[in-house]
């Protein structure tokens, strides 16, 4: 319909229609009221927390970001469906809901925060750092474009982020998990199991007579909706990101050259070394202890005498750059490997310094970055590049285009799909090729409709438009279309159920005093063992449900599981348990303290932020959250 109105107002007599149809439309607004309409809510409204609204195109940001996320983790799109059956949604929502809520209790307390201070958070934060351990501002740009900021939104986050940890950190104040706890844990935790078992297979189950014409029928009719055909759409769509129009063979070998000189310290790894060093007060402690070392001495004594341990003197390996020090940089990187220094005056004493492995430097050539260089040339710019095609794009869009005609008409490739499911797969089960890595344009497509205009999806640093062309419904197969899969299925539930019983009676043998070799010699088998497993092992060719068993079962007690992996069944005895001692000083115990510890905070900031909620008040528009969610089209 919007694209039927783009045409009529595409010519003078048509603006001079829709201008006059639009007034009287605003018009009689005014009269009757809109208010009525979104009463509660303003139009573009998805939630209110106290005095701040989440408007519907906000939240429809942050969700998207977040399925993109999880998408590039998982290295595939996560659907709107799938987000809503894990109750994705709503977890962005509550999520998005409490931290509006932190928000207005930091400006209620006058809680701030000063620019200085936030950009020293990101100076200092490890993921933003280059090779040399250094702030890099190339890569801090590279990672907030990719996750979708600009730098002043990223800035207004990371300060929003710094004053939530304020109150976090008051509440978190004193959380400290009790001892009984910490043992009871780490007991359930370290208990471990033995077991010897014996897998049944198909070959147990014996022969499986083919089923007859009217059994396979009726087993058909039962479970009809298991072989039903998905709904398929077929969908085009054209993606304009800097990757993609930035053609590294169009820069010239000057250009090249000229940014390799400007980029060569980032792009050569520096000479790294193993450094440790001993500080003394004044120059005659110094002198004295590195004549013990020529007499004898090793280093490490001389620490220890000094009462250091390994972290006191061990600086690591590390490039000279890092080292804080000039005098004691020079001195490290002027010695060979396994030397001590004689003192060198440094900015907090005299120190002794020894080098251990080296690992020399790679120094960068034009020949070998050249490809690189021009790539990343290329793509910045590219990057100016896809806000023209983006405002072309929209132009044409604007005008009544669809996705392939403007695509066609601007110079881009389209790429269109036949016919693909909410899963991404089409008819022949395979994924549908030519969808870039990451990117959610089939959820997208089925939380739209034919002759929808939809808004473009950001994408790698560009944008993706997307139609939908046609729908195929989703339908009942006739048996004769998937006879071979239901075929498969019901054979496949016959040995099942047949392993099922031959295994029930091999563990009421086992329990009236039954031996598991025996059975397994009956049976055709060997009997295998698994030694002193955890609960959250893994035992090879076993699955999680046998673990799991092993532990609700006594000693000396069998047991059975499906093994759904190859259709099979296990039947186990445990032959062993064991609960080790608890060590609360071990690395294992601290570990486990620092979790329960953060889960404790947790639950403490979660029963804060709701007595928040419902004191400055909450509310949710149902509406706009399914429409955001794609709740709407189903």
């Amino acid at each position: 319909m919007l694209r039927g109105i783009r045409k009529a107002s595409s010519n003078w007599l048509g603006k001079i229609i829709m201008a006059t149809v639009m007034g009287i439309l605003i018009v009689s607004f005014g009269i009757w009221g809109i208010a009525d309409i979104f009463r509660g809510f303003g139009q573009s409204t998805l939630a209110k927390v106290g005095h701040t609204e989440i408007s519907t195109e906000q939240f429809r940001q942050i969700y998207t970001d977040r399925l993109q996320q999880i998408g590039r983790q998982y290295g595939r799109p996560l659907t709107t469906e799938q987000a809503r059956a894990v109750g994705f949604d709503r977890q962005v929502l509550q999520q998005t809901i409490a931290e509006t809520t932190l928000d207005e209790e930091t400006r209620r307390l006058g809680l701030g925060q000063s620019n200085e201070e936030t950009l020293k958070t990101i100076v200092d934060d490890p993921n933003f750092k280059g090779v040399n351990g250094a702030f890099d501002p190339t890569r801090f740009q590279g990672v907030i474009r990719q996750l979708g900021y600009s730098e002043q939104r990223f800035m207004a986050e990371q300060r929003r982020i710094s004053l939530r940890r304020q109150i976090a950190g008051t509440i978190a104040a004193g959380v400290e998990p009790p001892k009984v706890q910490l043992e009871a844990l780490a007991q359930f935790q370290n208990a471990q199991r033995s077991i010897e078992y014996i897998k049944l297979s198909a070959a147990q189950a014996g022969t499986i007579d083919p089923p007859s014409p009217e059994a396979l029928a009726s087993y058909f009719d039962e479970r009809k909706t298991l072989f039903r055909a998905p709904e398929y759409r077929k969908i085009s769509f054209v993606a304009v990101t800097p990757e993609g129009i930035g053609k590294w063979e169009s820069v010239s070998d000057e250009d090249a050259r000229k940014a390799f000189e400007q980029r060569r310290d980032q792009l050569g790894t520096p000479e790294r070394r193993e450094i440790q060093q001993i500080v003394f007060p004044n120059e005659g402690e110094a002198a004295a202890a590195r004549s013990r070392i020529a007499s004898g001495l090793s280093f490490e004594d001389l620490a220890k005498e000094r009462g250091l341990t390994a972290s006191d003197t061990d600086l690591g390996l590390i490039a000279k750059s890092a080292i804080g020090d000039p005098a004691i940089a020079d001195a490290a990187f002027s010695l060979p490997s396994g030397e001590v220094s004689q003192p060198e005056h440094g900015k907090f004493g005299f120190a002794l310094i020894k080098v251990g492995k080296i690992e020399p430097g790679v120094t960068p050539t034009s020949e070998t970055y050249a490809t690189q260089v021009k790539t990343d040339i290329a793509n910045e710019r590219a990057r100016a590049k896809v806000g023209e095609l983006r405002d072309k794009m929209e132009d044409e869009r604007g005008g009544g285009a669809s996705v392939v005609e403007a695509a066609q008409k601007l110079g881009l490739t389209p790429v269109t799909i036949d016919a693909v499911d909410r899963s991404g797969r089409m008819p022949n089960g395979q994924p549908a090729a030519n969808v870039p890595r990451g990117l959610d344009v089939v959820s997208q497509a089925f939380n739209s409709d034919v002759g929808v205009d939809n808004d473009p999806i950001s994408y790698n640093g560009g944008y993706v438009w997307y139609d939908v062309i046609g729908i195929t419904p989703s339908h009942d197969r006739s048996l004769d279309e998937v006879k071979d899969k239901v075929e498969a299925r019901w054979r496949a539930d016959q040995i099942s159920s047949r392993l099922r019983d031959k295994a029930t009676e091999m563990v009421k043998k086992l329990e009236q005093g039954g031996k598991l070799a025996d059975e397994a010699t009956q049976a055709g088998l060997s009997v295998e063992t698994a030694a002193s497993f955890k609960r959250s092992a893994s035992l090879p060719g076993l699955n999680a449900g046998v673990v799991a068993a092993a532990f609700r079962t006594a000693k000396d007690a069998a047991g059975q599981t499906p093994d759904a992996a190859a259709n099979g069944w296990i039947v186990f005895r445990v032959t062993d348990i064991t609960v080790p001692p608890v060590d609360l000083a071990s690395d294992d115990m601290k570990k486990m303290k620092d979790a329960i510890e953060r889960a404790q905070v947790d639950e403490l900031l979660a029963q804060y932020i709701t007595k928040l909620e419902s004191v400055i008040g909450t509310s949710v528009n149902e509406s706009a959250f399914a429409q955001v969610t794609g709740a709407n089209n189903n």
